[in-house]
């Protein structure tokens, strides 16, 4: 039995396989004002389709529909099956307020409020 696969036939594959990844998946890249479906996200980096994205280089945001998930600051590493895969240089985790720079005891009051006579 051959496992010799024809270059269309594969090409078919790939693009199938690509389709079912784009279907399913929620994250996306955003490099400005632009935004690009990933199709596969691993500890080390990201997959995005080679075909309909732009090479992709330095800081960009990470999102799981509206969340915000990391920013990232990006290199190419290569190209295969018509997947464009990037490695972080830099992975940081977004979050919705300013880290402190000091300790807050767990019972401190939230705010402070003056009454007037």
């Amino acid at each position: 039995m051959s496992t010799y696969v024809s270059r269309e036939i594969r090409a078919e594959l790939d693009a199938a396989r690509i389709a079912s990844l784009k279907k399913s998946s929620r994250l996306r890249v955003e490099l400005g004002d632009n935004s690009f479906k990933i199709l596969r996200l691993w500890r080390d980096g990201f997959a995005v389709e080679a075909a309909e994205t732009p090479r992709l280089r330095g800081l960009v945001d990470i999102f799981d529909g509206a969340n915000h998930l990391y920013q990232c600051l990006i290199v190419a590493a290569q190209e295969d099956g018509g997947e464009m895969q990037y490695e972080f240089k830099r992975n940081t985790v977004a979050t919705d307020k300013a880290p402190l720079d000091f300790y807050r005891a767990p019972d401190a009051p939230i705010a402070l409020l003056g009454f007037k006579d």
